[in-house]
């Protein structure tokens, strides 16, 4: 059975930089772990693979471009003397070219769960990917480009935020 996947509680003290972007990594490995299981051969109803997929496919639809822009627009160029940040921005093309091949298959799914049998083998690879090029991205941001985030003033690290704040609430 798939689990139903619900917003969890934000946690506590999640105002600065690194705690908001740790909080959508949290975000992110639980929406990855769910397109995995979607793309296994656990059983479930219909209505749990269309909700399932329903909700995998809005984060990565929806919220995981604020993410990437976060970090393309409003970190990297604050980190130019770390080449890391370069890198990391360069991974967002892979990462979202593999999203990309993969939203059409929740869409189905949501339209469609009957389907998953016939789409399994390319939503298991879909998502193996998805979580090979996470797990290298993540692990980047968390062990360089955290430390090096954590090192700007506490003036440049607000006005980040704020961008952060700001990008969500665009129409």
């Amino acid at each position: 059975m798939l689990q139903p996947i619900g917003r969890g509680p934000r946690p506590e003290g999640a105002k600065g930089v690194v705690p908001r972007l740790l909080d959508c990594h949290d975000r992110i490995r639980r929406f990855t772990g769910h397109a995995i299981r979607l793309g296994s051969d656990t059983p479930a109803p219909p209505d749990q693979v269309a909700q399932a997929a329903a909700q995998v496919l809005s984060y990565f639809d929806k919220s995981l471009p604020h993410h990437s822009a976060d970090e393309d627009e409003s970190v990297a160029p604050r980190l130019p003397e770390v080449p890391e940040a370069a890198h990391m921005t360069a991974q967002h093309i892979d990462i979202h070219a593999t999203v990309d091949e993969l939203i059409p298959l929740w869409r189905e799914l949501v339209a469609d769960p009957a389907r998953r049998d016939a789409l399994r083998p390319r939503l298991a690879a879909g998502a193996a990917e998805l979580k090979r090029l996470f797990d290298r991205h993540l692990d980047l941001e968390e062990s360089t480009i955290f430390p090096a985030i954590e090192q700007l003033s506490d003036a440049v690290q607000e006005e980040i935020v704020a961008e952060m704040i700001a990008r969500r609430f665009e129409p």
